[in-house]
């Protein structure tokens, strides 16, 4: 096969999110691409709960190297409590990662 038929594969990143709901509340999701998984809340096209509390603000994002990768810290990050999800969008994610997960 000659070698301009070769398409270049594009690396995909994968990130994990927060949203600030329009009632305080963070949401928490992964996507490829968070700038329009936040217009698809604010759309009323995403989340059961986003539709339910918008507009959201996109607060906190995480690169992450797989897809399987964000899921899991999405499942992680779910567990936090409120206090521990704003130290993490606030900046101060060593304190937040080094509390009991339901602190």
């Amino acid at each position: 096969m000659r070698a301009d038929r070769f398409v270049e594969l594009e690396t995909k990143s994968f990130y994990c999110y927060m949203v600030r709901c329009s009632n305080g509340a963070f949401y928490t999701g992964w996507t490829t691409d968070p700038e329009r998984r936040v217009k698809t809340h604010n759309s009323g096209r995403g989340a059961a709960y986003t539709r339910m509390h918008c507009p959201v603000t996109l607060v906190y994002v995480e690169t992450l190297e797989s897809k399987q990768a964000a899921m899991m810290r999405e499942r992680e990050i779910k567990k936090y409590t409120h206090e521990r999800k704003q130290r993490l969008v606030t900046g101060q994610q060593q304190q937040a990662e080094n509390m009991e997960p339901n602190e």
